[in-house]
C-alpha cells in the first residue's frame, strides 16, 4: 500500500499544485511547487518513468505560466528553471538508486549461494530419522550469519552438529567455515563422539586467534533397528529440548559443564559424552540461544519449553514453523541474535499426549 501511495503521489501533488494555482490566481504563487512531482518520483519506478514525471511537471508548468501571463517573464522563468532542475536531479537519483538496487541483489545472491555451501540443506532423512531445520539470520540482508548446524550420515550412525560462533560478521562466518568442514571430514571418519569432538578442537585451534570460542552440541544416534538412546557431546551450548512420547519435557544437560570448542585445548578436560532416551515417537530439538534468548517488549526470554506442544505436528517443517511464527509473535519486532533450530525424529514418528506444562512437572533451566 506504501509503494502505491508513493508511485502515485507525483501525480496527485501535480494536480493539487495546478488546481489550487488555477483557483486562487497569480498571486498565490504555487507554481514552483510543481517541483513536487519530479521529486518524489524518484522514490519508485525507473528513469523512464522519472523522466516522464519531470517532463509532465514542466508541461504543466509552462501552460501555468501562460494561464497566469508570467510565461517569458523572470518569475516564470525561475519557476521553470527550478521545476527543470529538480526534474533532472530526481532523474540522476533514480539511475543512482537502480544502481544499488542492482548491487544490492548481487550481494543477496552472493549472501545466499555462499549459505548453500555453508549450511547446506539437510536431508530430511538420514537413516531411521527424519530431520527438520529453521534458520534466521539477525542480518537480513545477509542471510547467513554465526550460528552453524550440519547433519552427517556415517557408518556409525546418524551424527549432527549445532553450534553459535562468538562475534558476528565474516569472521564469524569464517570461523563456522572452519567447523563445518571439520565436522563433515570427521563425523564420517571417526569411531566417537569425542574423536570428532577433539578434530574439532585442532581445526579451531589453527584458525582462532585470541579468546574466541564456539557453542556446539554433537549427537549421535545409532543404525539399530530400534535405538533407546542418543549420544549427546555438549561443548557450552545449550542443551537440547527432549520431548517424550509421553508427552514430558525436559532439557538434555549434561552431566558437567564444559568450555566451548576452541578453549578446550587449553588445559580444561574435555566434555563428558552421556545419553538420554531417543525412542520410537521421542524428539530433540537442538537450538542456538537466539532462540532461547529472544524477547519480548516486556523483556521475557522466550519459553521454548512451554512451546514443545508445538511439535505435534506430523510434519518436522511443519513444526518448526510453528515454533519459529511463535517466536516473531514473542519478540514482535526483528531478532537481535542469529536463531537456528534442528529438529530430530523418527520416520513414523506419532504425536504423544499433550506435554505437561511447567506447572505439573519439574523441567531443567537453560543456562
Amino acid at each position: 500500500m506504501r509503494t502505491g501511495l508513493l508511485s502515485a503521489f507525483p501525480f496527485l501533488a501535480m494536480a493539487v499544485v495546478g488546481a489550487a494555482d488555477m483557483t486562487g490566481g497569480p498571486g498565490i504563487g504555487l507554481q514552483p511547487m510543481m517541483a513536487l512531482g519530479p521529486a518524489f518520483a524518484g522514490l519508485t519506478g525507473g528513469k523512464r518513468r522519472t523522466a516522464a514525471v519531470g517532463a509532465l511537471a514542466l508541461v504543466l508548468t509552462v501552460a501555468l505560466s501562460f494561464y497566469n501571463d508570467q510565461f517569458g517573464e523572470r518569475r516564470g522563468n525561475a519557476t521553470l528553471i527550478s521545476v527543470a532542475g529538480v526534474s533532472v536531479a530526481a532523474l540522476v537519483a533514480t539511475a543512482m538508486r537502480q544502481r544499488r538496487e542492482a548491487e544490492l541483489a548481487n550481494v543477496r545472491s552472493i549472501a545466499e549461494a555462499a549459505q548453500r555451501v555453508l549450511l547446506r540443506p539437510v536431508p530430511r532423512s538420514a537413516g531411521r530419522l527424519r530431520v527438520a531445520v529453521s534458520y534466521t539470520s539477525a542480518v537480513a540482508e545477509a542471510r547467513i550469519g554465526g550460528d552453524l548446524y550440519e547433519v552427517v550420515t556415517s557408518p556409525h550412525g546418524v551424527r549432527v552438529i549445532i553450534g553459535d560462533v562468538q562475534g558476528k560478521g565474516l569472521e564469524a562466518v569464517e570461523t563456522a567455515a572452519v567447523v563445518l568442514g571439520a565436522f563433515r571430514e570427521a563425523a564420517y571418519d571417526e569411531s566417537d563422539l569425542p574423536a570428532v569432538g577433539e578434530r574439532l578442537e585442532r581445526a579451531l585451534d589453527r584458525h582462532l586467534l585470541g579468546e574466541k570460542f564456539v557453542t556446539a552440541v554433537l549427537v549421535e544416534v545409532e543404525h539399530s533397528e530400534r535405538p533407546r538412546t542418543a549420544t549427546l557431546l555438549n561443548f557450552g551450548h545449550p542443551a537440547p529440548l527432549a520431548v517424550r512420547h509421553d508427552g514430558s519435557v525436559h532439557f538434555a544437560e549434561p552431566p558437567r559443564r564444559c568450555l566451548p570448542l576452541g578453549l578446550g585445548l587449553h588445559g580444561s578436560e574435555p566434555p563428558f559424552p552421556h545419553q538420554v532416551p531417543f525412542a520410537p515417537g521421542d524428539q530433540l530439538l537442538l537450538y542456538t540461544d537466539g532462540v532461547t534468548e529472544a524477547r519480548d517488549a516486556d523483556n521475557h526470554f522466550y519459553p521454548l519449553d512451554q512451546r514443545a506442544h508445538l511439535l505435534k505436528d506430523p510434519d518436522p517443517e511443519g513444526a518448526l514453523e510453528a515454533v519459529h511464527q511463535d517466536i516473531e509473535e514473542h519478540v514482535r519486532s526483528p531478532l537481535n541474535d542469529d536463531a537456528a533450530m534442528l529438529l530430530l525424529r523418527y520416520r513414523n514418528f506419532r504425536a504423544g499426549p499433550e506435554p505437561a506444562t511447567t506447572e505439573d512437572q519439574q523441567v531443567e533451566p537453560t543456562s
